[in-house]
């Protein structure tokens, strides 16, 4: 078990950008601390042009690195599934042609939906506002157990779709899988009701009955601090109890990583890579 008395470095979604990691990890608040851990929060690849060199610089951090898994990094193992295509801007060639992509793809599933210490609850995109901390950590868990389940390829093809929107703790099935990941990887928006809406991924907007996850009045884990990436629009946050850190880089902008206990702040700038997979950079900010 990791000792909850060294630091922890929580760190924005990285989407296959190996070259700002390389640099944030070298920063001397980093480098220096050779014992602190390092969380992930999600899409670890896919979108950047080094999703292979990604996940083996992850891989050899061992126990230090705890990573959560996000929509990209599922959209990758759906791939290799075969229940999904790569798209046109999809980036992820390099891990699915690779002699050892069983070994890649069986880490991913071996991954978290959601990790909590010292105060601190990591997830990709969100916890649903009905959700207690308790609750969260073991929903999340049930999806773990899924996509390590031998009939996983099956598993993950449930929990694709947007319905249902309303969380009810007597949903079974696919249904009951496919709300736990779309909260967990994919939210950004809820109605004021608590339920999903996927309606954008631009920056926040309180309009009729529409708001952030995290504004959602009657949230229940208000009190536990929560970090997540996945919303690039909304870019660095720090809250109280809250703390986004998805800033971006795949789209030109910034690595970001806040250390837990003083949220010391180390961001380095996208480092450009020799070329991009799919050629130029996308302009657009939405992650």
């Amino acid at each position: 078990m990791k000792s909850a008395s060294h630091n922890i470095w929580a760190v924005g979604d990285l989407q296959g950008c190996c070259s700002s990691l390389q640099a944030l990890l070298a920063h001397p608040d980093i480098a220096d601390d050779a014992t602190a851990e390092l969380w992930f929060c999600g899409d670890l690849i896919n979108r950047g042009p080094e999703s292979l060199q990604t996940l083996d610089l992850i891989m050899s951090l061992g126990p230090r690195a705890t990573c959560v898994l996000g929509n990209h990094d599922l959209h990758v193992l759906g791939v290799a599934a075969g229940i999904r295509t790569l798209g046109k801007r999809d980036t992820a060639h390099d891990i699915l042609d690779s002699p050892h992509a069983d070994r890649y793809i069986g880490w991913l599933r071996q991954q978290r939906l959601a990790h909590y210490s010292t105060g601190h609850l990591m997830v990709h995109a969100g916890v649903l506002p009905a959700w207690s901390l308790h609750e969260t950590l073991a929903l999340a868990n049930e999806v773990e157990q899924a996509l390590q389940a031998p009939d996983w390829p099956q598993n993950l093809q449930d929990m694709y779709g947007n319905k249902p929107a309303h969380w009810h703790p007597d949903l079974e099935g696919p249904d009951r899988l496919r709300i736990i990941v779309n909260a967990l990887t994919r939210m950004r928006l809820c109605r004021a009701d608590g339920s999903l809406a996927f309606t954008g991924k631009n920056k926040p907007v309180w309009k009729d009955d529409l708001m952030p996850w995290f504004d959602v009045p009657t949230r229940v884990a208000h009190e536990t601090t929560i970090v997540f990436g996945h919303w690039s629009a909304l870019g660095l946050m720090l809250r109280p109890n809250l703390m986004a850190l998805d800033t971006g880089c795949v789209w030109g902008r910034k690595l970001t990583a806040v250390r837990l206990n003083d949220r010391k702040l180390v961001q380095v700038p996208c480092l450009p890579p020799q070329t991009w997979a799919t050629g130029p950079r996308p302009d657009s900010a939405a992650g």
